[in-house]
């Protein structure tokens, strides 16, 4: 998000002078890192975490799935006209193209499966959408996945046109450009230690960690785009806005194999039905990995219960720290109203090795224990708010936390905020730099690299206009299939 924000605000406006700071050795390497996250270029193409409910009319209810693939169109337009400008070069670095399938078994799932296909591929963004039951047509597609499978009910919908993602070395494309303009830094190992504002100006305290150095630098604006490290500078901005927020910190892990046999047979990303009481960002997947060019299987993502806000440098004493008078009631409500998280956290965290290969095994019934291991994944600080008067409510999604007067903006929460990192960026513009937006010049600068950014494409009135500029794009990052 950092890198999305930092490289298209120097793209519609030159005149700006953009600095940003990493407490890291290398960018992205917090949640932005390959093998942090899924790398599934979200969609709504197979996460059937989308579209959870029956509608009304005894349908599924697809709208939000439609939402998130709009904006998701907003990265890929994005992405590819970066490729065009020569900001991003050899995008089969950070994209590739790998379909996206929604698998489910039994028979009360596989009538879900079959409502939602039908929804779907009723809309434009989804027509291309294929629904089969038939197990020889499955096991054209996805081998792996009926391999010792028993004789029970089973379906899969498929779109072609799916990518996986490497959002580690996409940031670090984007920063690598950035820190090449006029008037802009980029640097690694420096961390923000405090920010404090004085008639209308930001002063941002900033440690340089290879000298232990500390220096100050003045900003008009300041995003916190830190991932599970923004809610500590949020807090200290003091800004209204940040009060009653806390953090709920969700540890993750992998299975992976790098076996050949199996990762030829398997180019698919391949999204299940949520288990029970596990959040939304659990929901289990089988998937194709390309990160440096070498491709993997990945399997869960496995919960865990942690303190830590980061991954690589975070510390025990991260939440206990984050605690503050006007959050304490909402972190424990956290556990006193969502029990059946607690438990999933905790069961989840201490279950063994063998259990979570049954599990994979839901998916994949023929794998051996010998052909996988088990990786440590990112954290997701998922955001905890007062809500119509109510406290402890935890927040899945993403939450963008700006001051009334648009000088400091903050980006809370998790997935998925990677891949709709374009359309996050320019609610950004829309509440941070509303005056810049009256300019015809940087709107015309903002339409050439995002062609659609204000316009609602899921009528079906812009089907047409929709289906151009996601050839367009698709084009550009080479990865039509």
């Amino acid at each position: 998000m950092s890198a999305t924000v930092s490289t298209l605000l120097k793209q519609i406006n030159p005149s700006f002078s953009v600095e940003l700071y990493e407490a890291h050795k290398e960018h992205g390497q917090e949640a932005s890192n390959g093998w942090n996250n899924a790398g599934t270029g979200h969609a709504g193409l197979c996460e059937l975490s989308y579209t959870p409910d029956y509608g009304e009319d005894g349908e599924v209810n697809v709208d939000k799935a439609a939402e998130i693939f709009e904006q998701f169109e907003h990265s890929l337009q994005y992405w590819g006209s970066a490729v065009r400008n020569g900001v991003l070069k050899n995008p089969k670095d950070f994209i590739n193209h790998v379909p996206h399938y929604s698998f489910v078994y039994g028979q009360e799932q596989v009538d879900f499966l079959r409502s939602r296909h039908r929804q779907m591929s009723s809309h434009h963004f989804f027509k291309s959408m294929e629904y089969t039951e038939d197990r020889e047509k499955i096991r054209e597609w996805a081998p792996l996945i009926l391999e010792g499978r028993d004789d029970s009910p089973v379906a899969m919908t498929k779109v072609s046109e799916g990518t996986d993602v490497n959002y580690g070395a996409l940031s670090k494309k984007l920063i690598d450009w950035l820190g090449q303009q006029e008037d802009c830094l980029a640097v690694t190992e420096h961390k923000i230690l405090d920010l404090k504002k004085t008639n209308g100006i930001w002063t941002v305290y900033i440690k340089k960690l290879s000298t232990g150095e500390t220096f100050t630098r003045k900003a008009k604006f300041v995003f916190i785009g830190a991932g599970g490290g923004s809610l500590p500078l949020l807090q200290a901005s003091k800004i209204d806005e940040a009060k009653g927020f806390g953090g709920f910190p969700i540890g993750g892990q992998w299975l992976i194999s790098d076996k050949p046999e199996l990762v030829e047979q398997h180019q698919a990303k391949i999204y299940g039905m949520s288990p029970g009481s596990a959040p939304t960002m659990a929901v289990p997947h089988l998937d194709t990995r390309i990160i440096d060019g070498k491709k993997s299987l990945l399997f869960g993502p496995y919960a865990s219960w942690t303190t830590k806000f980061l991954h690589k440098t975070g510390r025990v004493t991260d939440l206990p720290a984050s605690i503050r008078p006007d959050n304490i009631a909402s972190l424990i409500k956290v556990g006193l109203y969502n029990l059946p998280l607690v438990k999933y956290l905790i069961q989840q965290g201490t279950q063994s090795f063998e259990t979570r290969m049954g599990e994979l095994r839901n998916f994949y019934p023929d794998a051996k224990t010998e052909d996988w291991k088990l990786i440590d994944a990112g954290i997701r600080v998922q955001a905890i708010k007062k809500e119509d008067g109510d406290a402890g409510i935890v927040h899945f999604g993403t939450e963008v936390v700006s001051a009334a007067d648009g000088s400091i903006c903050a980006l809370l929460g998790a997935s998925p905020g990677a891949s709709v990192s374009t359309n996050i960026a320019l609610g950004v513009l829309r509440k941070c730099f509303p005056g810049m937006l009256k300019d015809t010049e940087i709107t015309d600068r903002l339409s050439a690299l995002i062609p659609t950014w204000n316009e609602g494409l899921r009528d079906n009135s812009m089907a047409e206009r929709q289906a151009e500029t996601h050839a367009q794009a698709l084009t550009a990052l080479n990865v039509i299939s």
